[in-house]
């Protein structure tokens, strides 16, 4: 065996094979000490290379001395990680990880989709290290419940798809948490926003209006929103909920609340609505929604509108118009008993600026419209558009009688590649 065949990012079907045989070979013996694994990584990895020169010996099959400590490492990620999928957590550039079978492996880097050279050994491989991901949540998959959603420890957020409801095998998406969230100079000098804009959006916080970001999955809404947040003073309350912690708030005094799914048994299941009605009950000044996409909206508005002025949530949607629409529809959904012009007036009073985000063809996140919402029809007046000729958000500058009609501003599909991330 060459050492390209041990080149993880060009693997053989010889080398496969090689690591599958080894892999059953180690875990057959170390299955067999007192301690299979106790979190002593350096222990356990002294014991798998001493199986590896053993399974060499027996099989007299020659190793190179490199060649040997990339197998150890794969072998130490396969029984104490997430196999081959660990050096992919571990590399701070990777975005997102999206496993489509067993040798279909793509992650996010830069804004940009790749596809990766690593693959797993099999359907049952994939099965196992979903496993290994979800068994610290108590939470289960198999074709019974073949759909689960969850956090990993680093708070990186998992959703995995198994048999039959998925045709192409296993299905695993990983959205990496960021330990460390971008502050207002990182987004400035990466172009996402001018300092204009952010200086004007620092106002608004500081002078607690209340903001709705919208945007396509993968758009950089929870990054900005963590941006935002930092604008928040000191010595106010500030209660967070979100379906899966991501948000990192820079403050003294918040409070984090996160929802929890059903169990295996359908019963426990806590909502993002239940957690905001709650939230009401503990003094807070600001209550933070990390994505409204049902009933919650309505509480989330109400709130705004009963002095918890200075709010934040964002919400799926292609165009600043599109989240109003949005917005009306999940009203609409949550049993609201009042007209269509009842529903546009209390958003309208509840919103203050909605800021649009989406993703250009470069793979770039970029702040794509900031409007405001005014008038009791929701009118939307555009402060902020992004110009594709400068490549950069824009200030508008309004009509001398100050109004803008309601208007489509430009959508996040006209700067995916593809469409939607």
């Amino acid at each position: 065996m060459t050492a390209e065949h041990t080149n993880a990012s060009a693997p053989s079907d010889e080398y496969q094979r090689l690591k599958a045989a080894l892999h059953r070979f180690v875990i057959e013996r170390i299955e067999d000490e007192d301690a299979f694994y106790d979190g002593d990584t350096k222990r356990l990895s002294k014991s798998i290379a001493g199986y590896i020169r053993q399974y060499c010996r027996i099989y007299e099959f020659p190793i190179a001395e490199e060649e040997q400590l990339v197998l150890e490492k794969e072998l130490l990620d396969e029984i104490a990680g997430y196999g081959p999928l660990q050096s992919l957590l571990e590399d701070p550039s990777v975005n997102d990880i999206l496993i489509n079978g067993p040798t279909s492996i793509f992650i996010e880097r830069n804004g940009v989709l790749e596809k990766t050279s690593l693959r797993f050994l099999d359907d049952r491989h994939v099965l196992r290290v979903i496993r290994r991901m979800i068994s610290p949540l108590g939470r289960r998959i198999d074709e019974s419940s073949p759909l689960v959603d969850g956090r990993l420890p680093d708070g990186s957020r998992i959703n995995a798809i198994v048999p039959p409801l998925s045709l192409e095998g296993p299905c695993l998406s990983i959205r990496k948490f960021r330990q460390e969230a971008l502050t207002e100079e990182d987004l400035i000098n990466s172009g996402s926003i001018t300092r204009e804009a952010m200086e004007f959006l620092k106002t608004a916080v500081n002078t607690r209006r209340n903001i709705l970001i919208s945007g396509a999955t993968g758009s950089g809404k929870t990054t900005l929103l963590n941006a935002l947040s930092q604008f928040i003073f000191d010595g106010q309350r500030v209660v967070t909920i979100e379906d899966a912690a991501e948000l990192q708030l820079q403050h003294s005094h918040v409070v984090r609340l996160e929802t929890r799914p059903p169990n295996n048994e359908g019963i426990g299941e806590v909502t993002a609505r239940e957690l905001l009605r709650n939230a009401l009950r503990m003094r807070p000044d600001r209550i933070i929604v990390g994505e409204c996409r049902g009933g919650e909206i309505l509480d989330m508005l109400q709130a705004m509108n009963t002095g918890h002025s200075g709010s934040m949530s964002t919400v799926h949607a292609n165009s600043a118009e599109d989240a109003i629409t949005r917005l009306e529809m999940m009203v609409g959904l949550a049993d609201f008993k009042g007209s269509d012009n009842l529903c546009q007036r209390m958003i309208s009073s509840a919103l203050d600026y909605v800021v649009h985000v989406g993703r250009l063809n470069s793979g770039k996140r970029s702040v794509l419209e900031i409007v405001e919402v005014t008038g009791t029809n929701c009118t939307l007046t555009p402060l902020f558009l992004y110009d594709d000729d400068l490549d950069c958000l824009k200030r508008v500058i309004p009509r001398d009688d100050n109004t803008v009609e309601r208007r489509h501003g430009p959508r996040a599909s006209d700067f995916h590649q593809g469409g939607h991330a």
